[in-house]
């Protein structure tokens, strides 16, 4: 607290006015009692107590500051959330080698955190491929009782061990709950094999939980290489082909134009992944991505309405918040009051 800073009112106030105001001020903003208990301790009403407390703000009394932990930019995040229509977005300090290094690794912690936030007992927990999406996996220490289920394929199958099958198995360890793995690749050789691989029974019971995901986490990718793992299994051939669709980003195994359309469905029959139409069902679905090079990737998957929590850095959000016109937000896929 401070003494009156000139200039913001006419009017003096005189010591006793001065020593009373900041009394109550310590009593309420330090001290956490409510108006009607400092009404009572100093012999006036409530509504006096109101006004000078109004008074000691106007007149630099007391100067509030909120303050977050550095690492997090609360108005990026908060400008971001408004732009997009989300639920949350989370901006994070980007590391000095963010443009060269998609997804840092402190962006699944801070992801980790939200989940734990977000997730409750009882939910069903989905998780998709991704590099950061196992970096949150390997940074996460609480979870109440959940279900966790895997939503795709593993981008080699011999990397399992260290990729989203154990990323599974460590949220269902943390949490206490049942993990449901899916030992396959994301991408096949054709659609009949992909077919075939779904009606096996370890895969198809995963398979049966991908409608009651109550929260999914998501990664996204640039369509080039090392920012897409699907861009990196396909051949130059089918690259060139989705590229001529016009594909910005990838999801999951789906792919986005920059206005957020989907294309190239026929990738989708090829691949072990949740359906498109399945993801826009789940009340919560969170999307780590971030870096300069990820950005126009994020900012098509944003507008395809399939997400509604963003956990990035300030390096992508700089970009989001000056890309094109703002989408239409589509609150009412979230949840009943569109809150």
């Amino acid at each position: 607290m401070s003494g009156m800073s000139a200039g913001r009112s006419a009017m003096r106030m005189g010591p006793a006015e001065l020593v009373q105001a900041a009394a109550m001020a310590r009593r309420f903003y330090l001290e956490g009692k409510s108006k009607i208990q400092i009404a009572e301790e100093f012999g006036v009403s409530r509504f006096k107590v109101a006004r000078v407390l109004e008074t000691a703000l106007e007149r630099d009394l007391v100067r509030i500051e909120i303050r977050v932990p550095a690492e997090l930019d609360a108005d990026r995040s908060d400008a971001l959330r408004a732009r997009y229509g989300l639920r949350h977005a989370v901006v994070v300090e980007s590391p000095a080698e963010a443009d060269e290094s998609p997804d840092p690794e402190n962006l699944g912690e801070v992801a980790a955190d939200l989940l734990g936030e977000l997730v409750t007992e009882g939910d069903v927990l989905g998780l998709a491929w991704g590099r950061s999406t196992i970096h949150m996996a390997a940074a996460l220490d609480r979870l109440p009782p959940c279900t966790v289920v895997q939503l795709t394929g593993v981008y080699d199958a011999g990397t399992a061990e260290r990729g989203s099958v154990e990323a599974v198995r460590r949220a269902a360890q943390v949490s206490g709950g049942d993990a449901h793995p899916i030992y396959a690749p994301m991408l096949l050789p054709d659609a009949a094999t992909a077919d075939a691989l779904r009606h096996q029974t370890g895969i198809a019971r995963a398979f049966e939980y991908f409608d009651k995901v109550t929260v999914a986490c998501v990664s996204i990718g640039s369509w080039e290489a090392g920012i897409s793992t699907v861009h990196d299994m396909l051949s130059e051939e089918e690259r060139s082909h989705y590229a001529s669709l016009g594909v910005a980003a990838e999801m999951s195994a789906h792919l986005f134009d920059a206005e957020g359309r989907s294309v190239g469905h026929d990738l989708g029959e090829r691949c072990i992944t949740v359906k498109a139409d399945q993801l826009r069902r789940v009340p919560e679905v969170v999307a780590i991505a971030g870096g300069q090079r990820k950005a126009a990737a994020i900012d098509a998957v944003l507008r395809s309405g399939l997400v509604t929590s963003l956990v990035t850095d300030t390096s992508a959000a700089d970009h989001l918040l000056m890309a094109g016109p703002a989408p239409k937000p589509a609150l009412d896929r979230r949840d009943p009051d569109g809150l």
